[in-house]
C-alpha cells in the first residue's frame, strides 16, 4: 500500500472523472425510451456511469491507503474509508454508495438493466460525482504533503 498521498495521481483520476461527468451531461436528456431505442447511447451511458464509480473507488483506495494505511474490502467500503480519512462527508459517502450497486448490475449483468433506473441515475451521478470531485480536491489541497 502507498504510504504517501500522491496529489498528481488523485488529480489525474479526478480529471478523468470530470471528463466522464461532462460527457454524460452532454449526452442530454435521458429516458427509458431513448436508452432502449439507441443502444449506442445506452452503452455509452452505462460505460460512463461505471467509469465514474471505478475512478472514485480507485481514488478512495489511494486516499485510504495513504492516510489510514488500509485498503477497502469492497467498492462500498472504499467510500466509508474515504470518509474515515476525512476526505468525504458522511452524507456524501452514504448518498453516493448506491452508485456501486448500479455499476455492479451493469458490469456483472445480475439482472436485466432497467433503463428507467439508469436514466434516473444519470443526473444524480452527475451531481453527486461533481460534489465528490470538489470534496476530494479540497482534501488533496490540504493534505498533499502527507
Amino acid at each position: 500500500m502507498s504510504r504517501t498521498l500522491d496529489a498528481d495521481v488523485v488529480r489525474n483520476k479526478l480529471d478523468a472523472l470530470d471528463r466522464a461527468r461532462t460527457t454524460l451531461r452532454d449526452i442530454g436528456q435521458l429516458d427509458s425510451a431513448r436508452l432502449k431505442g439507441d443502444p449506442v447511447i445506452a452503452a455509452a451511458v452505462e460505460r460512463l456511469l461505471c467509469r465514474m464509480v471505478d475512478l472514485a473507488v480507485d481514488t478512495n483506495t489511494h486516499v485510504s491507503a495513504a492516510i489510514l494505511h488500509r485498503a477497502p474490502g469492497d467498492y462500498r467500503q472504499s467510500f466509508d474509508l474515504a470518509h474515515d480519512a476525512g476526505a468525504l462527508t458522511k452524507e456524501l459517502s452514504e448518498s453516493i454508495k448506491p452508485s456501486v450497486g448500479m455499476r455492479n448490475t451493469i458490469v456483472h449483468e445480475y439482472v436485466d438493466v432497467d433503463y428507467g433506473i439508469v436514466a434516473s441515475a444519470a443526473p444524480i451521478a452527475i451531481e453527486s460525482y461533481g460534489e465528490y470531485t470538489r470534496q476530494i480536491a479540497s482534501f488533496v489541497a490540504q493534505h498533499a504533503d502527507l
